[in-house]
């Protein structure tokens, strides 16, 4: 297992694979792309692998980050870099999957993450200081976003007609879908699947909307 590094440093599990998601976003991959990609089970750095069902943290073996490594052709010594949080063009935002966004206490009044739950991601882009990232589970997106896609979430980036967005109700409903119309009493949007009817919410009943600056897919 790999947990040590030049001078003895002792790493934590989190660094290990915030490294790996950095790895696989400076390749333009997922964690399971780059898993394909250096020919090993596509599930192999997941999130959900990443702690056991008994709740113990599980380390990528040497193996697994040796053909990483190869599969990016990246050295040891760029790894060690994404460890330190040199991570070029990449930067790690908090990430939560999309299931549990609508839980209480996922975020504050304003729209930022908020209490447990959060993991980090590596992504290439990040339009500001609020960003975050929601993982799609299942296929109730479809087609537009996937099983395993990772959406980027700004609350900071101007909204504008037309663009796609995540909407949480002060109820705790969380909705993707693309705006239509905004006014200062009602939020007009339109489901992803067009064959869906418009829907229209009172903005008193919307706790916060965010723009989706960027989707891995």
């Amino acid at each position: 297992m790999v947990r040590q590094a030049k001078a003895q440093r002792i790493l934590t599990h989190d660094q290990i694979w915030v490294a790996l998601d950095r790895l696989a976003a400076r390749a333009g991959l997922s964690p399971s792309g780059l898993a394909k990609r250096a020919g090993l089970d596509p599930t192999t750095f997941n999130r959900s692998k990443r702690i056991t069902s008994d709740g113990r943290e599980r380390w990528p073996s040497t193996e697994s980050i040796a053909k990483a490594l190869t599969a990016t052709g990246a050295s040891i010594d760029t790894f060690a870099r994404l460890i330190d949080d040199e991570a070029g063009d990449a930067r790690s935002v908090p990430l939560l999957g999309f299931a549990q966004a609508g839980a209480s206490g996922a975020f504050d009044e304003a729209g930022r993450p908020s209490g447990k739950g959060w993991t980090e991601v590596a992504l290439p882009i990040a339009e500001d200081r609020q960003t975050f990232a929601l993982e799609i589970a299942g296929d109730a997106l479809a087609p537009t976003y996937r099983d395993g896609d990772i959406i980027l979430v700004s609350p900071g980036t101007p909204i504008r007609k037309g663009d796609r967005v995540v909407v949480k109700t002060k109820a705790g409903e969380v909705t993707v879908a693309t705006l239509k119309r905004r006014t200062a009493k009602a939020v007009e949007l339109q489901p992803l699947d067009a064959s869906q009817a418009e829907r229209t919410m009172a903005v008193s009943d919307v706790g916060w909307i965010a723009r989706i600056v960027w989707a891995r897919q």
